[in-house]
């Protein structure tokens, strides 16, 4: 306990600020029923660990709601235990727990699917209700009371900013050397906003802290628990054939001379397939590369410790356990070509485009004619959210989509005559990629597309029932051919029967 109030003296460099340390139950008592409360968090990483579970606790017997906005997903199972506690009556913008998943498809939870740079500029502007609390996790809060966050920013900085009251959970645990990583640019509002001045994923716009006023912390709490480690599973042979395909049109736009070796800023959404993809750049004849994406994965410290990689610019860092305790064990060998934005920033549309993102994102399913599915299983159940896909595949140089060709053994195929849910129109993709090869659709019509995909990207048998769908299709006419009276009929067949192949 000694040892512990000395690195809160530490770490709470304003001595006025320390008679607000207290317990998560205390600081949890500022949360009331019907409030909107903002949490620091993206993808496992940075999020609030003990206030959440205390607010949890407290709802089990004096039951109250919440409208909660994080960055992105949580770790340490907060989502799920509030959800199983009734705390949420709505959630926004992202989340990947499978409790609270069940609660949203059973319509227990109110959940707001949003494209991540935006959640932000709607509390801005007052087109949401405003967040009364927020409760951000912190390396440190210096002289004179700005936080410093830990492994992510997403919306902590805005959410710290707009909110009338402040929660800081001080984590002891998190490597003192995150501070002075972080670049925090918060946009004017309008009609006085200027343009965001980054012109390089190395550039810094913005302040290493969050600068908020000292009197609207209201309670600061000592946590010591770790960011949760990524579950993202090692590459296998369907991820890595699709990671040398990549590989492959990437040397072929070189030899065009569309590309050089250092190719453009690369984005992975987060995910296995989406990791593997990356790592197996090692393997490319590439240099010099750059990295501005939302998570940084394991694949962005593998292409750093190879020399493949020069800098990367994200919004958070989320490890595996073995990545994390060797990445974070170092950080300073790694710090001064790292910065973590708020994902405003790194989501920011106008950004992606003036950098010319290549940005490789991960589909549920695709269709005959690039449309592409990231969130709702036969249309309906949500698994976990658009993310920020949205803002990088409308913007990038290169919008990339990935997946393995089927699923549940082959019984599902993930190219369909339609998809089920439409996150990402035919207009917002430009490569389709599978373990059985790549198609680029720049520059095709609807008819080629089909043709290219389904001769590139689709497994049999699909692929044949596939080519008997658009013949039968193109007898009908139209620039788009379908046939309406089954273009969701492999999907019907998946409900009914357990497989989309015929019987």
């Amino acid at each position: 306990m000694h040892q512990d109030h000395q690195l809160a003296h530490e770490r709470i460099r304003l001595p006025a600020l320390r008679e607000r340390i207290t317990t998560p139950a205390a600081a949890a008592e500022w949360i009331h029923d019907g409030m909107t409360v903002g949490m620091s968090g993206f993808t496992r990483a940075g999020d609030a660990k003990a206030v959440p579970l205390a607010l949890a606790e407290r709802a089990r017997s004096d039951p109250l709601s919440i409208t909660l906005i994080t960055g992105a997903s949580l770790g340490s199972d907060i989502d799920a235990t509030l959800a199983e506690s009734g705390v949420l009556a709505r959630r926004m913008p992202f989340q990947a727990d499978p409790k609270l998943r069940r609660a949203i498809n059973a319509g227990e939870v109110m959940f707001i699917d949003q494209h991540l740079s935006e959640t932000v500029e709607l509390l801005r502007t007052r087109q949401i209700a405003p967040v009364d609390v927020a409760i951000v996790e912190a390396i440190a809060i210096t002289e004179d009371g700005a936080i410093v966050p830990t492994t992510s920013v997403g919306n902590s900085a805005s959410f710290a900013i707009l909110a009338e009251k402040v929660i800081v959970e001080i984590n002891l645990s998190q490597s003192p050397a995150l501070e002075g990583l972080h670049d925090i640019f918060i946009p004017k509002h309008r009609p006085a906003r200027e343009p965001m001045p980054l012109m390089n994923v190395s550039d810094r716009i913005g302040t290493r802290t969050i600068d908020i006023p000292p009197e609207k912390i209201v309670a600061i709490v000592l946590t010591e628990k770790c960011d949760s480690a990524s579950t993202i599973l090692p590459p296998d042979d369907e991820t890595a054939a699709i990671a040398g395909h990549l590989i492959d049109f990437f040397n072929s736009e070189i030899a065009a001379g569309r590309l050089t070796e250092r190719l453009m800023p690369i984005q992975a959404g987060i995910g296995t397939i989406a990791n593997a993809v990356v790592s197996g750049l090692i393997d490319g004849p590439f240099s010099g590369l750059s990295m501005y994406s939302e998570v940084l994965q394991d694949s962005t410290f593998d292409l750093f410790d190879a020399g493949k990689l020069d800098f990367a610019s994200g919004s958070s860092i989320t490890l595996s356990e073995d990545k994390g305790k060797q990445v974070f064990g170092e950080l300073e060998r790694y710090k001064d070509r790292l910065v973590l934005r708020p994902q405003e920033v790194s989501n920011h549309p106008e950004v992606i485009r003036r950098l010319g993102i290549i940005a490789i994102n991960t589909a549920l399913e695709f269709d005959i004619y690039g449309n592409v599915n990231s969130t709702h299983v036969l249309g309906t159940h949500m698994m976990n959210g658009i993310g920020g896909s949205g803002d990088f595949a409308r913007n990038a140089y290169l919008s990339v989509f990935a997946t393995k060709s089927t699923a549940k053994g082959g019984k599902i195929s993930s190219i369909v005559p339609m998809v089920s849910h439409v996150d990402h129109t035919e207009h917002d993709v430009d490569i389709v990629v599978t373990e059985i090869g790549l198609a680029d659709l720049r520059g095709l019509a609807p008819r080629e597309r089909a043709e290219r995909i389904i001769e590139h990207c689709v497994a049999e048998p699909y692929k044949g029932m596939l080519r008997a769908y658009v013949d039968e299709a193109k007898r009908g006419g139209g620039q788009t051919p379908h046939v309406l009276e089954k273009a969701f009929s492999w999907h019907v067949r998946y409900r009914d029967t357990g497989s989309m192949l015929p019987e």
